[in-house]
């Protein structure tokens, strides 16, 4: 699929009529500094659609992006590390297991970002469980990949891949483009 248009729509923080539009919801998330948003705009081919910044903890809400007039491209809130209240923490938290468990969106998958020099954390593995647990389909894309060479690339996949029960795993780079085309094709031919 080429991706033609992307916009933003809205950023909620609870409740909305545009989560029960019936348009598919893919969303992207993993710790705070993984990448969710430069991957998002190396996917539309856009450098500042999603908000980005080199100081974690930015995105505090669900950010909807329009793509294509036809799917929606949602941005939740990094975990992890952050620095913020211990509050804002838990409101977060709260959000996105809110989104994830509770919203009752029907049509959605989602894409769990990694940093492949990190390999899967705690909160990831955490994550991959509530996503089986609640049979929400996903996808787990190892990003930053630039910053490797291939044999490290290689390594830290097959590392990922077996702490993660060789669920299915994207090699990317935001920066390069490696794995756009393979991970488009994922989201939108499943």
């Amino acid at each position: 699929m080429n991706i033609t248009s992307a916009e933003f729509i809205k950023g909620i923080k609870g409740t909305d009529k545009i989560l029960y539009d019936g348009k598919l919801q893919i969303a992207f998330v993993g710790r705070s500094n993984v990448g969710k948003s430069s991957l998002i705009n190396s996917l539309v081919g856009r450098k500042s659609l999603a908000r980005s910044s080199s100081q974690p903890g930015k995105t505090i809400r669900l950010d909807f992006f329009l793509i294509n007039n036809q799917v929606y491209f949602v941005d939740l809130p990094g975990y992890g590390f952050a620095k913020m209240s211990q509050e804002k923490h838990e409101d977060i938290r709260k959000m996105m297991l809110w989104y994830l468990e509770y919203s009752d969106v029907k049509k959605r998958k989602v894409v769990l970002i990694v940093d492949i020099n990190v390999g899967a954390t705690e909160f990831d593995h955490q994550m991959v469980e509530l996503l089986r647990a609640h049979h929400i389909e996903f996808i787990i894309v190892a990003n930053k990949a630039d910053k490797l060479t291939v044999q490290q690339r290689e390594k830290q996949l097959d590392v990922i891949k077996a702490s993660v029960d060789n669920a299915s795993v994207i090699l990317y780079s935001s920066k390069t483009d490696v794995g756009k085309s393979a991970l488009l094709k994922t989201l939108f031919y499943l």
